[in-house]
């Protein structure tokens, strides 16, 4: 895989109460769609928790489609005709049939390690330049059983005003099963910004260590994102 070749869409997908059912629904649909799309290398459909982190109440209002895709077959970069060139008319119909508001953000992962269902998305040796400006960064795991009442224990010492943090813009957490497979999407400022939320905090760094050390994961993934654009459609 030329790792650096990849860019990423995801998908925010706000639905109306009264359209919840047809969210569900849609979990299901959209895997034929995407797995035969060969313009994507991976792509996962997810739930969403509340209060823009990990959480253990879901926000049935609230979802995402991420697309993993090789940047060199798409040279344009605008969000609105890669969505639809990459997520296909049908889902692109579904949403706008169903009166869905769309977050989509383009990014190109750059940095970190780990795996998500076994796929590698950069080279953990291949040493890239960090961007100026804004910056995403991407936290995901799959949870052990044993493993489960520990975690969520942990959960809201980390999660706490979060928007209080210098350089917060933007956060969700995303699963795609709902406790076991859990990660968070940030947008910050800055680097800089973001290593003094991830490395500074007290809380945050005493989890991380009890995650190695107790090994509360049997799969886990990093990835730090230069953010090209994102829109609303």
């Amino acid at each position: 895989m030329e790792h650096n070749k990849l860019h990423t869409l995801l998908f925010v997908n706000h639905y109306r109460n009264r359209y919840i059912p047809f969210a569900f629904l849609s979990m299901a649909i959209f895997h034929l769609p995407l797995f035969l799309n060969k313009k994507l290398r991976f792509y996962k459909l997810m739930g969403s928790g509340k209060n823009g982190t990990f959480d253990i109440w879901p926000d049935f209002n609230q979802w995402a489609v991420m697309l993993f895709f090789n940047a060199s077959a798409f040279p344009e970069k605008e969000t609105g005709l890669l969505s639809r060139m990459l997520a296909g008319k049908f889902i692109m119909g579904w949403w706008a049939f169903f009166k869905v508001k769309t977050q989509v953000f383009l990014l190109e992962p750059y940095a970190g390690h780990g795996s998500w269902d076994g796929q590698r998305f950069v080279d953990p040796k291949e040493k890239n330049p960090d961007p100026e400006g804004k910056i995403a960064v991407l936290t995901r795991a799959s949870i052990r059983l044993s493993k489960l009442s520990q975690f969520w224990k942990a959960v809201p010492a980390t999660a706490e005003k979060l928007e209080e943090n210098k350089g917060f813009i933007y956060s969700i957490g995303i699963g795609e099963i709902p406790l076991v497979k859990q990660a968070t999407f940030s947008i910050w400022e800055s680097l800089e910004d973001m290593k003094a939320f991830a490395y500074k905090k007290m809380a945050h760094q005493d989890v991380i260590r009890r995650t190695r050390k107790e090994s509360w994961y049997s799969e886990e993934m990093f990835l730090r994102f230069r953010v090209i654009g994102q829109s609303i459609i």
